[in-house]
């Protein structure tokens, strides 16, 4: 019998997406952040949460990073389609217990062959800002953030 090892993100790597994420949020003077990064079995390999963020930041965060590796798309793709579809992504949302947050903010994680990695979720500012500092915690680790958006 073979085992099948899945290529995932490192605890090493992971750390530092959400240090740089946190740190561009700071740069940019956002609003304080809760950064969640999965692994590729949507498992939390790392969550920050700066003071100041609110109760359900790291749950928003959480399900923006789940719903994004759920489905197999960033999160501005997931949006469309929740625009586009209702119904299903309602369905998605009560198969996955709620654990799914439809708007920008979670993005996919692949390395330089495309290959997934994990997923990071990020809440606490505008979604569009959260995605910026997704995009940019994920490049600062040297690695591919899919949004979901292949003309962006």
């Amino acid at each position: 019998m073979s085992v099948v090892t899945l290529k995932t993100i490192s605890l090493e790597t992971a750390t530092v997406i959400a240090q740089k994420a946190l740190q561009s949020a700071r740069t940019r003077k956002f609003l304080p952040l809760a950064v969640t990064v999965l692994d590729i079995r949507g498992e939390v390999k790392v969550h920050l949460a700066e003071d100041g963020t609110s109760l359900y930041r790291f749950k928003i965060a959480t399900g923006k990073a789940r719903g994004a590796l759920g489905l197999g798309f960033g999160n501005r793709e997931l949006q469309r389609r929740a625009e586009k579809a209702p119904f299903f992504i309602h369905a998605v949302q009560h198969l996955s217990e709620g654990d799914m947050v439809p708007v920008q903010g979670g993005v996919l994680i692949r390395d330089a062959q495309g290959t997934l990695l994990g997923a990071v979720g990020i809440s606490g500012e505008t979604s569009p800002n959260d995605e910026i500092c997704a995009v940019d915690g994920i490049v600062a680790a040297g690695l591919i953030p899919d949004h979901g958006d292949p003309n962006a």
